[in-house]
């Protein structure tokens, strides 16, 4: 019988997932996620994690209580640092402590730490060390590194054809040759600015893509971009580039948009309580003051909101964005 390795379906998982599900497969490790995110599960994060935890956060631990008894193993790497400059918020390299002692009849967490600040080749060692912890052969486990980099670079190439990453995952797992999906005919298109996780898990973001192309807004994120783009636009005005890695993006995703005018309204999706979205959200507002043709409007999410409320908002910022391109092309 496989060993059953969990793995919950926040923080990471929308980002990096289908490396670590292709390489747990091909060495052995039967691969247990905890589904897309419900009211009970995040309940169930709300009660274990420490209050004045992000929302993300908590649903994480949510996540772990949804798998942690329907599997041997639980996986929680600690990722320090994977583009050898940028890194992600502390509470991710804590995590695994974190989870081991709040969470009651835990079993056994797997948490290598990755770091390329000290290393180019610490994620294969990472691979290297989780695969012999399992039994893996040393060669065994470079082809199943192999194969997850190919599976990450199908993966990206889906998420800037428009798939949602939950799809995409699907799609990597039983490979059907799916369509992709068609943007609404549209004359408005809209960025959605954020963190991965908050943006993609459409029930903490009140399922904000899904609204908006409901309303038949083509919508793009900072996964549709080529990386490339995002690279020439260097510290963004400021003395040196962010520190964390989720932040630079959405940030130099934000000051490319604004100054190519690729979009007509910029949304930024932000979670209460925590400490580098605010930042990153007063930066980005500060840019789009220089941009007054493009209106840029902060949608903020925790644990207690209502979609009634964010529909709300949403139709109303999409009204008046609609009715200003109309009264502009009159005038032109």
């Amino acid at each position: 019988m496989a060993i059953k390795l969990g793995i919950p379906s926040a923080l990471m998982y929308y980002t990096y997932h289908p490396f670590w599900m292709v390489f747990f497969d091909d060495i052995g490790v039967q691969v247990v996620t905890s589904g897309r995110t419900t009211k009970n599960i995040l309940d169930k994060g709300v009660r274990e994690a420490l209050a004045d935890a992000c929302v993300p956060v908590k649903l994480f631990f949510g996540h772990v209580m949804e798998i942690k008894d329907k599997v041997d193993y639980l996986f929680i790497p600690r990722i320090v640092c994977l583009d050898g400059k940028t890194v992600y918020c502390p509470k991710f390299l804590g995590l695994p402590d974190m989870i081991r002692h709040s969470v009651d009849n835990v079993p056994p967490i797997i948490d290598v730490r990755i770091d390329t600040r000290q290393s180019r080749l610490s994620v294969i060692k990472a691979c290297l060390e989780v695969g012999m912890h399992f039994g893996a052969s040393r060669n065994r486990v470079v082809r199943a590194y192999c194969k997850a980099r190919m599976a990450m670079r199908h993966y990206r190439q889906m998420l800037r054809k428009d798939m949602h990453p939950a799809d995409a995952i699907e799609n990597i797992k039983l490979p059907v040759n799916r369509k992709l999906p068609q943007q609404p005919k549209s004359n408005l298109k809209f960025a959605v600015l954020g963190y991965p996780y908050a943006i993609y898990d459409s029930f903490i973001s009140v399922n904000l893509l899904g609204k908006l192309k409901a309303m038949g807004i083509n919508v793009i994120t900072a996964d549709h971009l080529n990386p490339f783009l995002l690279t020439i636009q260097r510290n963004c005005g400021l003395p040196k580039r962010l520190f964390w890695n989720f932040s630079d993006i959405a940030l130099k995703a934000a000051h490319y948009l604004f100054n190519h005018k690729k979009v007509d309204a910029v949304l930024h999706l932000t979670a209460f309580g925590c400490g580098p979205d605010s930042m990153l959200n007063k930066l980005i507002e500060l840019e789009a003051k220089k941009h007054r043709d493009v209106p840029f409007m902060t949608l903020m999410i925790d644990e207690q909101t209502g979609e009634a409320g964010m529909a709300t908002r949403l139709e109303a910022f999409v009204d008046m964005v609609r009715r200003r391109k109309e009264a502009s092309a009159c005038q032109n």
